[in-house]
């Protein structure tokens, strides 16, 4: 059996008039954020804060902390199999691309695919797959080959031609740090990233993403309340200019400040051992409403959607390629 498979590629501009197409994930933060009554007044203020940020960091020859704006593409990503020469089209994954517009000089500068990652096989792994292994477990257990289709789908994309033709540089994904881990600074500091924190076991993301091929440091740069994690190839400190890491930074704390306030918005900043908590008190609100209940529903929603409609009709030849896959 055999899968022949191609990507599509549909760029989407996040802006305060975006409205989530019928194709985009539910679950995914920014759709969520342009839902209801409060859709544009969300967009203006969390792409106001984006700008806000990224000139905070972006300090030198910027007196009046106005000099750079953020633009935010949505980068949907199609797959396109012939399944026993059927072809079929799914949903696969959906990042965001950031560029960077420099008013001073009058230029439009390149930033950095990834930041924020959805993903309709992550929902399905976590959301049914995961939750149906340990359901009648005392102790809680991992699946066999847990994440392997996922991560061999997510490298076939990021070293495809269209990716290529789309990016001059591999993804960078920035999420929040694990609630189960625990975080030790250390004497690293970088002028941008800031202060990087270790810690020595892999939470279950970090083992997911490294299916991936993708590797993680955490770092919580200046002026933040908590480190994030973030998931890279090859060098993350040598292969992106100042710019582009200011750019990940900006967008995704200022996400993460809507989303966990209670970690990124924290009233004090991260020790230098740090665990953080969801159920943490001493926290300010962002005036962005968020819905995290349905966010947690929709998830388990399309996860079973994934099974239905991906994995179950088409186990036999997904796992077979996924065991032969090499990248």
């Amino acid at each position: 059996m055999t899968m022949d498979f191609r990507f599509n590629i549909k760029k989407t501009r996040f802006d305060e008039d975006y409205c989530p197409s019928n194709d985009t994930r539910l679950t995914t933060n920014f759709a969520n954020l342009a839902r209801g009554s409060h859709r544009q007044e969300n967009l203006r203020n969390v792409l106001k804060m984006i700008d806000n940020r990224f000139n905070a960091l972006a300090h030198w020859d910027n007196s009046k902390a106005d000099r750079y704006a953020v633009e935010l593409d949505i980068i949907s990503v199609e797959m396109v199999a012939n399944f026993r020469g059927e072809h079929e089209t799914f949903p696969l994954i959906e990042i965001l691309s950031t560029s960077i517009i420099d008013k001073l000089r009058n230029e439009r500068i390149p930033g950095v695919a990834g930041n924020n990652f959805s993903s309709y096989v992550r929902d399905y792994d976590f959301s049914v797959l995961l939750l149906n292994h340990n359901k009648s477990r005392s102790e809680f257990s991992i699946p066999d080959r847990f994440g392997d289709l996922h991560g061999n789908l997510f490298k076939s994309f990021v070293y495809s031609d269209e990716y290529r033709k789309n990016f001059s540089k591999m993804p960078v994904i920035c999420l929040s740090v694990s609630s189960n881990r625990t975080y030790h600074r250390t004497e690293n500091h970088h002028p941008v990233l800031g202060s990087e924190y270790e810690q020595p076991e892999y939470s279950l993301t970090d083992q997911y993403f490294e299916k991936m091929g993708m590797k993680v440091r955490y770092f919580m740069p200046p002026h933040s309340s908590a480190p994030l994690a973030f998931y890279f190839f090859g060098d993350l400190l040598s292969d992106y200019s100042d710019l582009e890491l200011i750019s990940t930074i900006s967008t995704m704390e200022c996400f993460q400040k809507v989303y966990r306030p209670e970690i990124y918005n924290a009233n004090s900043p991260a020790a230098g051992c740090y665990q953080p908590s969801l159920k943490h008190q001493d926290f300010s609100t962002t005036q962005i409403v968020y819905d995290r209940e349905e966010r947690s529903q929709l998830a388990v929603a399309q996860g079973k959607f994934t099974e239905e409609t991906f994995i179950k009709p088409h186990q036999d030849i997904l796992e077979q390629w996924s065991a032969q896959y090499s990248a």
